[in-house]
């Protein structure tokens, strides 16, 4: 908790543990389905997870229901909150912030709740807008509106190998770039598409590499990068190196997905 407010999220964001400690952050996991069996997601072993996958015929993900987040309201308000932000993964791909809205209807304390529109830990890095401007005194609206726009200029680039997830998902919108290889994926409000394809993983590395070069050229200040990897260690960290040594990248947060 920050002051009186209390940030309640959704396991999607991927913040590191240490990061949610240190703010108070209260997390409502988001479910998934594989093959049948439905999980809390803060109780699936990432690894566990990438070992199943490739052999796995069905994989979902669903919103938590609103009693599940009305129980994290609660205990939010049973700490001393009188306010709570609620900041979760984008509309345009869940349902969860539907179910925050339904939940804050029963809140002990106000909630204001905030429609990312991202993924990920695009969705984590509009959660720390938030608790900075909560930090710097901020109102618990002022902070939930900068978290939304966050939201808006906020870049999420990934790789996948293949597109059967995110087609399984309903969540790829446009893979007309799509080659052989591996892909290079963006995901924004209108959902996920593909922007080129690569050769190996390497040359992926280096265009996400590049992208992240231009943006940061184009924007002022230094930039908060997120680093993440699925069962991809050693990925990760040949990106992270490009990016400690790249002029106007600051924080780089490390996270796995999953």
């Amino acid at each position: 908790m920050i002051g009186s407010t209390a940030i309640v999220v959704d396991s999607g964001c991927y913040l590191p543990q240490e990061i949610i400690d240190r703010h108070g952050l209260i997390v409502v996991p988001l479910s998934i389905e594989l093959d049948g069996e439905v999980y809390a997601e803060t109780d699936l072993d990432p690894d566990d997870f990438y070992r199943r996958l490739p052999t796995a015929k069905s994989v979902t993900t669903s919103q938590p229901p609103p009693a599940l987040i009305i129980q994290a309201y609660e205990r939010a308000a049973a700490g001393g909150a009188q306010h709570i932000l609620s900041i979760h993964i984008g509309s345009n791909v869940s349902g969860t912030v539907n179910a925050a809205n339904l939940a804050a209807k029963d809140s002990p304390v106000p909630v204001t709740v905030v429609d990312t529109r991202t993924v990920s830990m695009a969705e984590g890095l509009c959660i720390l807008e938030a608790i900075e401007a909560l930090s710097n005194g901020a109102s618990p609206d002022e902070a939930a509106r900068l978290a939304g726009e966050a939201g808006q200029r906020i870049g999420n680039t990934f790789i996948v190998r293949a597109l059967d997830l995110p087609r399984r998902g309903g969540r790829l919108k446009d893979e007309s770039a799509a080659g052989d290889g591996v892909h290079i994926m963006v995901a924004s409000g209108d959902g996920m598409q593909v922007v080129g394809s690569a050769a190996n993983v390497e040359d992926a590395v280096d265009i996400m590499a590049a992208q992240i070069e231009a943006f940061a050229a184009a924007s002022p200040g230094t930039l908060r990068v997120g680093v993440g990897h699925g069962a991809a260690p050693g990925i990760a960290a040949e990106l992270k190196a490009r990016l400690d040594a790249m002029q106007g990248v600051g924080d780089i947060i490390e996270y796995v997905v999953g």
